[in-house]
């Protein structure tokens, strides 16, 4: 549904996209990562057409951003960071009006109106001014708008901004139904909200793209390490000791000590991504140790940007 080939955008001699390349499929939901200033939002302008491209291609359901702008237009629904409303209209009103532009057909436009207003929890609101309303609803009627003409391509840029928890809740609910039947780029700060809803991740860094992988697939690709959550009921010098002298364990980090000192759990970090609870499965049985708790920690998406980012450019 979306292609990118070596995109690159300047700004008066300030390269904020170097050369990215990447596709996003018909009906994936893709969480698009990176620090501040990092390339995002200019890349998103460019695929919605805001912005032309400094040099490379999109593509967005087939139709080329320079050339067929407005064909790419009426295929997809864009909630920018800052969303743009008019103030003095009420909020079924405003819809209405942005459903008109969006070409819905007559007989259609209740109907879009009312599900939209439904699926974003706006109808406590709906006949409300739009310029009285909390930030929270002002990005929900952002989210509604975005959707009114049920476009097949969604582009959100930092969609939960200003959102309560329960509120935060219900859009990332909204964005998994809709990655069911739509393709969705998702921009957000918020990575367990990453993880909870997206299928692949794009992390980009000054402009360039320094990951992409299915979310499921993160830690064991771009992990240098294992972490092992080791539970014993052992001398804890001893457990430590034992564990350290093991070929390719990098730590020891002592995570926890029962009341009566008897049970130690420690965290084993290991070198590669070689799983190594076999082997400390064994050592335990050789020390004689009662086992009690042996899992792998999971490497987080917040360890991963923090990762991939630090180490570009």
């Amino acid at each position: 549904m979306i292609t990118v080939k070596s995109l690159t955008k300047r700004y008066a001699g300030v390269l904020a996209v170097d050369n990215i390349s990447f596709e996003v499929q018909k009906g994936q939901v893709v969480g698009f990562l990176g620090p501040n200033g990092a390339g995002k939002t200019t890349t998103m302008r460019v695929l919605t057409c805001f912005q032309p491209p400094t040099s490379g291609t999109a593509t967005v359901a087939g139709y080329d951003v320079m050339k067929d702008s407005l064909e790419v237009r009426r295929r997809i629904g864009y909630l920018p960071e800052s969303v743009p409303l008019y103030p003095e209209m009420r909020v079924e009103e405003y819809l209405g009006f942005r459903a008109r532009l969006k070409g819905v057909p007559p007989g259609l436009r209740r109907k879009r109106i009312d599900l939209c207003i439904e699926r974003c929890g706006l109808g406590t609101v709906r006949r409300r001014i739009v310029g009285q309303l909390s930030k929270g609803f002002r990005q929900r009627v952002g989210f509604a708008e975005a959707m009114i003409h049920d476009p097949p391509i969604l582009i959100l840029d930092e969609p939960t901004i200003g959102l309560d928890p329960n509120q935060i809740r219900t859009i990332r609910t909204l964005i998994q139904e809709l990655g069911q039947d739509h393709t969705v780029i998702l921009s957000t700060h918020i990575l367990p909200e990453v993880e909870m809803v997206c299928d692949r991740v794009v992390i980009i860094s000054r402009g360039r793209i320094v990951a992409e992988e299915a979310t499921k697939n993160l830690a064991r690709v771009f992990s240098s390490s294992n972490k092992v959550l080791l539970e014993v009921r052992a001398p804890q010098a001893e457990v430590e000791s034992a564990v350290m002298a093991m070929p390719g364990v990098r730590a020891v980090a002592l995570r926890g000590v029962s009341d009566d000192g008897q049970v130690v759990t420690v965290r084993v970090e290991t070198d590669g991504p070689q799983d190594r609870r076999e082997e400390l499965h064994r050592l335990a049985m050789e020390k004689g140790w009662a086992l009690r708790g042996l899992g792998l920690e999971q490497v987080s998406l917040e360890e991963i940007f923090v990762q991939v980012t630090s180490q570009a450019g």
